[in-house]
């Protein structure tokens, strides 16, 4: 395409210019009135003079028309999935490309808009973020309009139509039914913390779409860590509470699920769960500890270096043998409240340690029994023994000795031997990575100082995970009942502590055992994790036994995929699954269940998912497009016609869509031909001058 235009490139400046041609005109004007012979001609000369001080050049530009760009955003999210929406979508999409493809002056940029657990935070329809992207780098006056091929709950929807920053026509093809059923949970209300043991509340409802309300009570089910606590009936579209105590610490999975309705168009939704991360309130620990020794500060430096500790130390300082005839009445020791301590409250504890103490007579016979039943009903005990469990005062001969994981034979075994861990050590989470392990070979080796004592026990019942050179064992683990007990055969961790000879991991494995005395989930000894790290599900196993059979995971969408397991140490095997959806998986391996959610907890892409043009359509009103539903029997015929338009007309009917087609070009070429300069120019301007002078001679 050509285009001419006239141009001025002035000789001189303006201003002199105009004062040069006002002066000649005033006298050309003058010999005009007074109709002096010549004056027309010379106004003539003058004016022509003038036009040349102007310089008027003809300029022929070669412009090249660019393309309208029709920008095709897909929607194809996870809701498009449902109801055969992704079939709609795909027939819309070639018959649409279709017939663009008809329309030389357009050209068309396709973007898809999809849920990526890697990308979002959110699994959210955003496709004015994906039309932004598509036209990121096009002149506003190119664009020729936007076409949505989606089921219209679109949640980036902008306030206003001026900030899309172009003025074209935005149409949206609907796919979906209007009349699609659907039930889902909505969580209202939800903690994202709670103290272990303290109540909570979660507020929630049952929201219908398109289904008859027939005033009948929904049964809701209630899981925490997928397991069941509660059926609560509520009527839909009403707010109903469930209210729970925190059962421990750490990540807390509480789930709601609903009963599905005939052709519900997905049941996704009917399930919706909240994370509480559980917290310990202060550790309450009751240290009971026997004859002084160089270890029993060991205890305390390690119980109270801990601002979560609550420690109430039980010692013994003034034993019943001990009589120096001193009067009471001037001891200044207080009276221990034993009965509170080991009857009214000892279930608020939640660990008792036992530190080389024996029976003195303080302790009536029947608070031992209590003990035990504390342990047996779910409570934690750490013995650390000393010679005394070897002679008669130990507490083995009392009723605790129905719960403790080993039999003492009546030895104290002395002498240098450096700690072990055993071949049950190496797979249990306790003692496996403990600092100093190295393996070689098929060896077991450690850089740990020396102990020199070891009560000589037998039939360890549990784990045992430590042991000395001589394979008796150091260390036992044991759950009687719901409790758990720790008994340590030495009183010499102390040495470690001190840093004889180098040392040891005292510290680590102290709290090690302290923490698998309090059920964390990460330490037991047969487990399975599931952690979301991104798109990506990190899965752990850990056994004490053979090889662990692959993890069958469940997809938010109901799928079930195995995934095989590696190993990685002794009693530890792991896998990864690369997540396409976002929401809650559940993991299963032999008789194991984890929980683990791809980015939030209710992704607003499930919130609703009956297909509507209401959310577009202040948008599409107000650039003076249109909503329209494409049909799921015959897509590509329902389909509207694609009209171009030009100018400020109509761009859109009941059955049509307009796009606009632009002026926009780019300039390929500029030639420029000077109307004043060269021979052509002089030839003219001497032609006038000399006729004007002619005029005069005569």
């Amino acid at each position: 395409m050509n285009s001419l235009s006239l141009a001025f490139s002035p000789l001189l400046p303006w201003p002199l210019i105009i004062a040069i041609a006002a002066a000649a005109g005033l006298l050309a004007l003058y010999g005009v009135l007074r109709k002096i012979r010549g004056s027309f001609l010379r106004l003539v000369a003058f004016a022509a003079l003038a036009l040349a001080l102007f310089n008027p050049t003809i300029v022929s530009e070669e412009r090249e028309t660019l393309k309208s760009i029709v920008a095709v955003v897909v929607d194809e999210s996870d809701s498009q999935s449902l109801g055969g929406r992704d079939q709609q979508t795909a027939s819309a999409l070639a018959e649409l490309k279709e017939r663009l493809a008809r329309f030389p002056q357009f050209e068309v940029r396709e973007v898809s808009a999809r849920n990526n657990a890697a990308d979002v935070t959110d699994a959210s329809t955003a496709l004015f973020g994906a039309l932004r992207s598509a036209l990121q780098n096009v002149p506003p006056e190119q664009v020729a309009g936007a076409i949505f091929i989606t089921d219209g709950q679109v949640h980036d929807v902008p306030d206003k139509y001026s900030d899309l920053g172009f003025n074209a026509p935005v149409h949206a093809l609907i796919t979906g039914e209007s009349d699609d059923k659907d039930r889902r949970i909505a969580i209202q209300k939800a903690p994202r913390f709670g103290i272990v043991g303290s109540s909570q509340e979660v507020v929630y409802s049952v929201q219908d779409t398109n289904i008859p309300d027939d005033n009948a009570p929904i049964e809701v089910q209630v899981l925490i860590d997928g397991e069941l606590v509660s059926i609560d009936q509520v009527f839909r579209n009403e707010e109903s509470s469930f209210y729970f105590d925190v059962p421990h610490g750490g990540k807390n999975v509480i789930e709601f699920r609903v009963q599905g309705v005939e052709d519900e168009i997905t049941l996704v939704n009917n399930q919706a769960f909240t994370v509480l991360e559980g917290i310990r309130e202060n550790l309450r620990v009751l240290l009971v500890s026997g004859e002084p020794h160089a270890g029993e500060r060991t205890w305390r430096n390690l119980l109270k270096s801990d601002a979560s500790v609550d420690l109430v130390h039980f010692t013994i300082l003034r034993p019943p043998e001990k009589q120096d005839g001193t009067p009471i009445n001037q001891l200044s020791l207080i009276a221990f409240p034993t009965r509170e301590l080991f009857i009214e409250k000892i279930d608020e504890f939640d660990l008792i340690i036992f530190d080389r103490y024996k029976r003195r007579g303080v302790l009536p016979v029947l608070y031992f029994d209590n003990i035990a039943r504390y342990l047996t009903d779910g409570g934690a005990i750490l013995v650390a023994a000393g010679p005394e469990h070897a002679d008669i005062a130990s507490i083995h001969q009392t009723p605790l000795a129905s719960v403790l994981p080993a039999e003492p034979t009546g030895e104290v075994k002395t002498g240098p031997y450096r700690p072990q861990v055993s071949d049950q050590g190496r797979k249990h989470p306790v003692t496996r990575s403990l600092p100093g392990l190295q393996v070689k070979g098929s060896e077991l080796e450690n850089d740990w100082s020396r102990w020199f004592r070891t009560i000589d026990t037998t039939n360890p019942q549990g784990e045992v995970v430590m042991q000395d050179e001589s394979g008796s064992p150091l260390l036992v683990l044991n759950r009687p009942g719901e409790g758990r007990i720790a008994m340590l055969m030495s009183d010499h961790v102390w040495l470690w502590a001190r840093g004889f000879e180098g040392g040891g991991p005292h510290t680590a494995l102290l709290r090690r055992v302290a923490h698998w005395l309090m059920k964390e989930p990460e330490l037991d000894e047969e487990a399975l994790t599931a952690t979301a790290v991104g798109n990506r599900l990190q899965l752990k196993r850990q056994t004490m036994g053979e090889t662990p059979s692959p993890v069958r995971l469940i997809t938010p969408t109901g799928e079930t995929v195995t995934v095989e397991l590696t190993p990685q140490s002794d009693g530890l095997y792991t896998g990864e699954y690369e997540a396409m959806s976002l929401g809650l998986y559940r993991a299963a391996s032999d008789e194991l269940t984890a929980l683990a959610h791809v980015g939030p907890a209710n992704p607003r892409e499930y919130s609703k998912v009956v297909s509507t043009p209401e959310v577009l359509a202040p948008i599409t009103r107000a650039s003076a497009g249109a909503a329209l539903r494409v049909t799921k029997e015959n897509t590509a015929r329902s389909l509207p016609r694609i009209v171009p338009v030009r100018g400020s007309g109509s761009t859109s009917g009941s059955d049509w869509i307009g796009l606009r087609s632009s002026n926009a070009s780019v300039l390929k070429g500029v030639s420029q031909l000077p109307l004043f300069s060269g021979l052509l120019g002089l030839g003219i301007l001497l032609l006038l001058l000399a006729g004007m002078w002619a005029r005069e001679g005569r």
